[in-house]
């Protein structure tokens, strides 16, 4: 056992917020808080709650969740739950590092010794995919994501889906699989559209096909289309993801352990879904201790599917996902797969030197918004 003695946490380039718990004794984990756009609130979450845990103990995981679960009174959503998920995170790195074992360890054992990845192709205006597929392909990825549109209009015309429909054309054509991400900025009268036109070129998923504050529509889309329906890093619990489990409009389940309280509660979700016979494929545009957390917990379910990775992402602007890891090659892609970490803990070395120089007057990442002809709000 050991008392929580330091909780620091860490705003770096591009846009993520790292955490570093340390205990009485010396041991530390690292966890990972980023909330794209929201960086300032999450971090005054933190700031409550250093001065609530510490001298608590760090191997107490569980109990230290409920707490900030159950006494909080206000409960869930993404702020929230992303200050949580970095205290968790870090606390799961620390104890397995203790103990001298992965974490999956600690969660019942692997199932698999290698996982497949994706990357992303494009950008928030996806153009010249076929060059980026190719050199997605040359460096080992056998499937990746795009946005399926850029900016739309609720009623727009027909002719704003050919484009994505020609892009997906492109990238399969190169022998690779692509998901296709509406981003919830498609509303139903065009997503309908798009998601039947996309049927014949068998997408590996469609993305957020709505906003998932719309449920029904979801259900609807999903009589409507054989594609399968991926979804989940705006749902930040159990609780979020129940009801689209129990509609069963959802094929694969995407949330970020980052946004819904960490590997504790990542592992809870996938075991609902497979329940209700629904894969699991965590969302994952972040930094390389959410990644390696992610792959901790995908290296125990049976439901695992794919994992998305943020290597070369168009917002890693300024750093990009080794940027903050001692072994630049600990993720090396072959096959589309990359092997199961060796190390103990996260399996990563957080280079902390790094990471400490770039925090120094870092700024906080600015979501995107696009504005339409009309000065209107569009959907980002």
């Amino acid at each position: 056992m050991g008392k929580i003695a330091k909780i620091e946490y860490f705003r770096v380039p591009p846009r993520w917020l790292f955490v570093k718990i340390t205990d009485e004794a010396g041991n530390y984990g690292w966890g990972e808080a980023s909330l794209e756009g929201h960086t300032q609130a999450v971090e005054g979450c933190l700031d409550a709650w250093i001065d609530r845990y510490l001298g608590f103990e760090a191997d107490e995981i569980e109990h230290i969740w409920q707490m900030c679960w159950r006494t909080s009174f206000y409960r869930g959503g993404p702020v929230f739950m992303s200050a949580l998920a970095g205290i968790d995170i870090a606390l799961w790195d620390l104890k397995a590092k203790k103990l001298g074992v992965p974490i999956y360890q600690l969660l019942g054992g692997k199932v698999r010794d290698k996982l497949r990845v994706y990357a992303w192709i494009g950008g928030d205006r996806p153009s010249d995919v076929k060059e980026q597929a190719q050199a997605r392909k040359a460096q080992g990825f056998t499937a990746v994501k795009m946005n399926a549109t850029e900016d739309i209009g609720w009623l727009d015309s027909p002719t704003a889906l050919e484009a994505s429909v020609e892009r997906l054309k492109t990238v399969k054509a190169l022998g690779m699989d692509a998901g296709m991400d509406f981003h919830g900025r498609v509303h139903k009268p065009m997503a309908k559209q798009l998601a039947k036109a996309l049927e014949p070129h068998h997408p590996l998923f469609i993305e957020e096909p709505l906003l998932s504050e719309h449920i029904g529509g979801i259900k609807a889309l999903s009589q409507l289309t054989t594609c399968p329906i991926a979804l989940g890093e705006r749902l930040h619990s159990r609780w979020d993801v129940r009801p689209f489990l129990e509609s069963q409009c959802v094929d694969i389940l995407q949330p970020d352990i980052s946004h819904c309280g960490g590997v504790s509660e990542l592992k809870r979700i996938a075991a609902m879904c497979e329940a209700y016979d629904v894969a699991f494929a965590p969302h994952c545009p972040l930094g390389p201790i959410a990644l390696a957390a992610c792959i901790q917990v995908d290296a125990t379910l049976s439901n695992f599917a794919i994992q998305e990775m943020s290597l070369g992402i168009h917002y890693n602007e300024g750093a990009d996902l080794m940027s903050y890891v001692v072994d630049k090659g600990i993720w090396r892609i072959d096959g589309g797969y990359v092997e199961l970490m060796p190390g103990v803990g996260l399996g990563i070395e957080v280079d902390e030197d790094a990471v400490r120089r770039a925090s120094v007057d870092a700024k906080a990442w600015v979501s995107p918004g696009f504005i339409g002809p009309g000065r209107e709000v569009r959907e980002w």
